[in-house]
């Protein structure tokens, strides 16, 4: 089943559209954000233990979502955040965009299919109000605005990263307190196949370097972060991708 037509991830999307319309207040969008979060928290914990009790276990799998526009490198942050709270590994890439044959950035997800349809649903959502809230930052006088949008794009990353982990953090804990079993073996077993997986398709990975910004937007963009709504390429061959979780 995909996302687009599985009933629970209809909800989810139909309360992320909320928060996306421009008329929604900070404390609605808060709302709507901690009721999208806990309905695919617990999407995704019941997926998983169904999957487990299956005769035939799903196995992960990756998606390839490539960077389109500006700011590409704090969008794969936002994508790669998303994914590892949400239990996915990811790698970042430069690839080939076809249709123009110029390069561009990409994240590579590994995950199974439930947890991809997870990630990608609320990336598409947090970009859309990432880009909306950029519209109405100020920086201070004499500072660049790209300066300042980028390190409030990684302060909305941020928030949104530690918000997401509480959600499926919260939502083990409920699964575990009404059915009286563990997830703790399941999750760590799900998690080390994912790797397995990854390091099957790339055998040389880099760590992620730390990136160094310099504007002043890092408080304001958390601050937007904790109000949003959750509900073979050219380069391949002279650069190493790069690893993020």
């Amino acid at each position: 089943m995909t996302s687009q037509n599985n009933p629970m991830l209809a909800r989810v999307r139909a309360i992320l559209a909320k928060a996306e319309d421009p008329a929604a207040s900070p404390e609605e969008s808060e709302v709507y954000f901690a009721k999208a979060a806990a309905l695919m928290a617990k999407y995704g914990i019941e997926e998983t233990m169904l999957a487990v009790a299956k005769a035939v276990p799903e196995k992960p799998t990756s998606r390839l979502i490539k960077i389109e526009g500006t700011y590409a490198k704090d969008r794969q942050q936002l994508l790669s955040f998303i994914a590892s709270a949400l239990g996915a590994s990811t790698v970042l890439l430069k690839v080939e965009d076809e249709p123009t044959s110029k390069v561009v950035n990409a994240v590579d997800i590994f995950a199974f299919e439930s947890d991809l349809n997870r990630v990608e649903l609320l990336y598409t959502s947090l970009l859309l109000q990432a880009l909306n809230g950029m519209k109405h930052v100020r920086p201070l006088p004499g500072e660049s605005p790209t300066s300042y949008r980028k390190t409030w794009l990684s302060g909305f990353s941020s928030a949104v990263y530690h918000r997401l982990k509480q959600a499926e953090n919260a939502a083990r804990s409920d699964y575990e307190v009404s059915t009286g079993s563990s997830t703790e073996l399941v999750l760590a077993d799900r998690k080390s196949r994912v790797v397995a997986e990854r390091d099957r398709k790339y055998k040389k990975l880099r760590k992620t370097p730390k990136r160094k910004l310099t504007g002043s937007g890092w408080g304001a963009g958390k601050a937007a972060g904790k109000q949003a709504d959750l509900g073979g390429n050219r380069l391949a061959e002279t650069r190493r991708p790069a690893l993020v979780g």
